[in-house]
């Protein structure tokens, strides 16, 4: 009986010692998952961040770009030749 309640004790210790305390096995395989999830998510935010950077130097140093995006932000035209139309849905301003 003894013997028997030795190794209770020490398959119980053994089991503390992997699965108890402050952080169990199944919360740092969960915590690995969730640390994946998220370098996934700083990678994509990165490639964000960089194509944002390219553009934003396109903007500053691309005369087309700026034409561009002024033309399309703005209404502006190239002289006699082109026309705007603008559509205004009812009800949203507008004469």
């Amino acid at each position: 009986m003894k013997r028997f309640l030795v190794a209770l004790g020490c398959l119980l210790a053994v089991y503390f010692a992997v699965q108890g305390g402050e952080y169990s096995t199944t919360d740092l395989i969960m915590q690995r998952g969730k640390e994946r999830a998220l370098r996934a998510t700083i990678d994509s935010l990165k490639h964000d961040v960089d194509s944002l950077a390219r553009f934003k130097r396109r903007i500053a140093t691309d005369p087309a770009l700026q034409e561009r995006i002024a033309r399309e932000e703005n209404g502006f035209v190239r002289s006699d030749k082109e026309l705007v139309y603008r559509f205004v849905e009812p009800g949203k301003g507008g004469q």
